[in-house]
């Protein structure tokens, strides 16, 4: 097989082509997955995005998103935007969004060039990947790229990135100097994006280049490009990766710590539903038969990426197991071991993609309509079912179609910036919200909620106690009455309120026995205030 063509540098034609094919995969990854802005884990990235450009925000309650967002750039990032331009947050979150899906599906074009010889393949996996962004990694809660900006999509670029650099060619017997200097940089501007990725990339390179051949005998003709003498580096870099969690073994936690860690059933392997167990084994088994057909292929850089992520895969499991299952570890349980498979699941359907180009797909234009399109159908199915109130790309500057986000927006324009918000611990999951973020939104503090603080307090257990007396505080929500409102007041400092439109809210005359003022409502909302 002729490795010449595949690493022929690219022209000037080639390379606006390769672009101009991104940008038109960016914007159908828009079109069929959609785009919000404010929701799901944006509850914690953009209330940060606001208070670096307006530190008078969020007095009563910074500490249930500042802890997470304070290691990374991107909130500053996107806050310099604003500056820099002088435009709205919201464009420049949806700039930095697109931006992102751009690297991402060029990250995975980079690594497609060196494990497929073909156009057609790679195109087919980058194409298969941007159809599939929004499908579940297993029992991870996470999907291959959100629907909002979040830095994990560009962290994963950089790790795309750095691993293409480690992937074998036959032009260099291993990755040269310039190549290391590369890799180093990629991994660094993950870690200042998302350090947890971060943390995944490292571990992933680790096992493209560890000398498996030393264990493995049938590995040690199969490996020959890989570099020997990176060996002993190798395992100090293994060994400290490893070890990186361990030092909050040794760190205390307070009670009310576990009772928050105890919400996320993602974190622990035996409350997986039967489907999730078998999203982490045929992936093993599928990456080992693609490791087949790139030996076959005489691929050598498909063969060994294969091979790896399948031990990888395996070795991620049972660190996993013994990490979340005995509860002697359960301090562990926050570092989510098993959402390495993000990355494994972004390279093993890059993979499937470029097999299905280069032996179905090939050239025929049909046989790309009748794969792409009815899974484009499925996935767009899937994003209106998960966020049917409201519109399926949030476009800056226009109605959303959201009652709870119109509520929300007058909040951000109606109340003192220091005004202190009580609602249901559970309102991101009410019928109607579609997981819309109050604090990013409404620029506005509220007490804890019960769905998404508890993520944050089980990474900074020194919340935790603060966590638990407020959402303790809001219990039986639905029957709250004038006194409950008033105790909120006095020992909160809650002085608003948020209602969800049903029989049981007040209104009227009704409102003004139970001493509060509801200057706006919507068909979802009252918003109210507690005299």
């Amino acid at each position: 097989m002729d490795y010449s063509r595949l690493y022929k540098p690219a022209g000037l034609p080639l390379a606006v082509r390769s672009i101009a094919v991104l940008l038109l995969l960016t914007a159908a990854a828009l079109a069929v997955h959609g785009y919000h802005i404010g929701v799901e884990d944006q509850a914690i990235y953009l209330p940060a995005v606001k208070l670096d450009l307006d530190s008078s925000l969020y007095s009563h309650d910074r500490e249930f998103f500042l802890p997470q967002t304070r290691p990374t750039l991107i909130d500053e990032a996107v806050a310099a935007t604003v500056r820099t331009t002088h435009g709205s947050v919201e464009w420049a979150v949806f700039a930095w969004h697109v931006g992102s899906l751009f690297l991402f599906l060029f990250g995975c074009l980079q690594v497609a060039r060196r494990i497929f010889l073909r156009e057609c393949a790679r195109w087919a996996g980058v194409s298969l990947v941007t159809t599939l962004l929004t499908i579940p990694v297993t029992g991870t809660a996470l999907y291959l790229i959100d629907q909002y900006l979040h830095p994990r999509a560009l962290a994963t670029a950089f790790i795309l990135f750095a691993a293409a650099e480690l992937l074998p060619d036959e032009r260099k017997a291993r990755t040269t100097l310039a190549g290391w200097v590369r890799i180093a940089l990629w991994v660094v501007l993950a870690a200042l994006v998302h350090i947890q990725m971060a943390f995944f990339g490292v571990l992933l390179l680790v096992f493209l280049v560890f000398p498996f051949e030393e264990i493995f005998p049938w590995e040690r003709q199969a490996d020959r490009h890989i570099d020997a003498e990176v060996g002993s580096e190798v395992g100090v870099l293994a060994a400290a990766t490893l070890l990186m969690p361990l030092g909050t073994l040794f760190q205390s936690a307070p009670p009310e710590w576990r009772e928050a860690m105890l919400t996320r059933s993602q974190h622990f392997l035996l409350r997986w539903e039967w489907y999730e167990w078998l999203g982490v084994f045929a992936p093993m088994a599928l990456l080992w038969w693609f490791a087949l057909i790139g030996k076959r292929m005489e691929s050598p850089a498909l063969a060994l990426l294969c091979r790896r992520l399948t031990y990888l895969a395996i070795f991620v499991f049972v660190g996993a197991a013994i990490t979340t299952i005995p509860s002697r570890f359960e301090r562990l349980t926050p570092f989510q071991p098993m959402r390495m498979f993000h990355l494994i699941y972004v390279l093993m359907f890059l993979v499937m993609g470029g097999l299905l180009g280069e032996y179905v797909l090939q050239k025929k234009v049909w046989r790309w309509v009748a794969l792409f399109l009815p899974i484009c159908a499925g996935m767009f199915y899937a994003q209106r079912e998960l966020f049917p109130s409201t519109r399926h790309i949030e476009w800056p500057g226009r109605s959303t179609g959201n009652g709870w986000v119109e509520a929300f927006a007058w909040v951000r324009k109606n109340t003192p910036k220091d005004a202190f918000f009580a609602m249901d611990p559970h309102y991101i999951s009410s019928n109607g919200e579609d997981y819309h973020g109050f604090r990013g939104l409404a620029e506005r503090g509220q007490m804890a909620d019960r769905d998404k603080d508890p993520g944050v307090v089980t990474l900074f257990p020194a919340i935790a106690p603060l966590w638990h007396r407020q959402v303790y505080a809001l219990d039986g929500w639905a029957g709250f009455n004038g006194g409950d409102f008033h105790r909120l007041h006095t020992d909160f400092g809650v002085n608003w309120v948020i209602l969800a439109v049903s029989s049981r809210t007040p209104s009227g005359a009704d409102s003004a026995k139970k001493g509060l003022d509801c200057p706006y409502r919507n068909s979802a909302v009252f918003v109210c205030k507690v005299e």
